[in-house]
């Protein structure tokens, strides 16, 4: 019996020196993501045109991964309140879903990046959004062109807003490179932003066509050109900046998600295949046009090239406006 013991006492010695020196299994292989609950940061308002695609795509992958995936707006801070919100948590499961015009600028804007881009990775290109040069209906202008001279007839005396830092340098660049003298009004909120359009409280605004849609359908605002550099067959009507002869108001709307840096790499390609799969529904696909979006899924690498394309035209535009990129 003594040398029974011996034996079995070796035995399990044997085999727990074995599993302590055995490679430990990928995180991955332990726990397919997702493991629990998904949270989508949005750096904009309820009502923004990235809320509206954030909560349509939320639903239909809540389904396919059989947890719930809730949409949490945390909007001011030129964004960068969301941006700490998801770096902070360090959880592949809390990501951000963005417009990139709302970091993209962050070089120009900011003497120290609060942040280091390499925080985030990105994930998925989801939609190019629409973006729209609105004025308030009653302004009586229907091209850029008469924009411009209305701005000319009375220099320093018209407003203009935009909400995400690329826009807004975009729009700045447009009035210098047309030697024109507009006052800018600071907004939080984008909503807020169109309601002030639509009463003429302000007299341009550049931003998601999706916030701007309703007051058009109003007949309260007038979109006369987008900024997208492909022309936009859902509005047919409306021509894009360089068809209507201001190349310089020309600048993708680009969305998707992005996660923190020690994300695993099989877990975005995951989730940049589901994304793919949810918005070439026709279903979702049809109502994501309806609010102003193109829908144009990528894989990591893809919205990682379409990110740098956008620095890199953000930063002919800070070139234009006379400002440094922070280091």
């Amino acid at each position: 019996m003594r040398h029974f013991r011996a034996s079995l006492f070796a035995l399990i010695g044997l085999v727990a020196a074995i599993v302590a020196l055995a490679p430990a299994a990928p995180a991955s292989a332990q726990t397919p993501w997702p493991s629990r609950p998904v949270r989508f940061i949005i750096p904009l308002g309820p009502g923004s045109g990235v809320d509206i695609t954030a909560r349509l795509v939320a639903d239909k992958l809540s389904a396919k991964w059989g947890q719930p995936v809730v949409v949490e707006n945390k909007p001011g801070g030129d964004a960068i309140v969301a941006i700490n919100a998801v770096i902070g948590a360090a959880d592949d499961h809390i990501l951000l879903f963005a417009p990139a015009s709302t970091f993209t600028a962050h070089p120009l804007l900011h003497e120290k990046l609060p942040y280091k881009p390499d925080d985030l990775v990105p994930i998925a290109r989801v939609t190019n959004t629409l973006i729209a040069l609105g004025v308030p209906t009653e302004l009586g202008v229907s091209t850029v062109k008469e924009l411009a001279a209305k701005i000319k007839e009375q220099p320093g005396k018209l407003n203009y807003a935009s909400v995400t830092g690329a826009n807004d340098l975009l729009f700045a660049a447009f009035l210098k490179t047309e030697n024109l003298d507009m006052a800018k009004v600071p907004y939080k909120d984008p909503v807020t932003a169109i309601n002030d359009l639509a009463e003429g409280r302000i007299q341009s605004f550049v931003g998601a066509y999706a916030i701007m849609r309703p007051r058009v359908q109003q007949g309260k605002v007038k979109v006369i050109a987008l900024t997208n550099a492909e022309h936009a067959a859902a509005l047919n009507d409306i021509p894009t900046a360089r068809e209507a002869g201001f190349k310089s108001l020309e600048l993708d709307g680009l969305v998707g998600l992005l996660g923190p840096k020690a994300m695993a790499a099989a877990a975005r390609d995951k989730i940049a295949a589901d994304i793919r799969a949810v918005v070439s529904d026709p279903e979702i696909n049809s109502k994501l046009a309806a609010t102003g979006q193109v829908v144009n899924p990528g894989t990591p690498a893809e919205f990682a090239a379409a990110l740098k394309d956008q620095s890199d035209k953000v930063n002919d535009i800070g070139k234009v406006l006379g400002i440094k990129a922070a280091q």
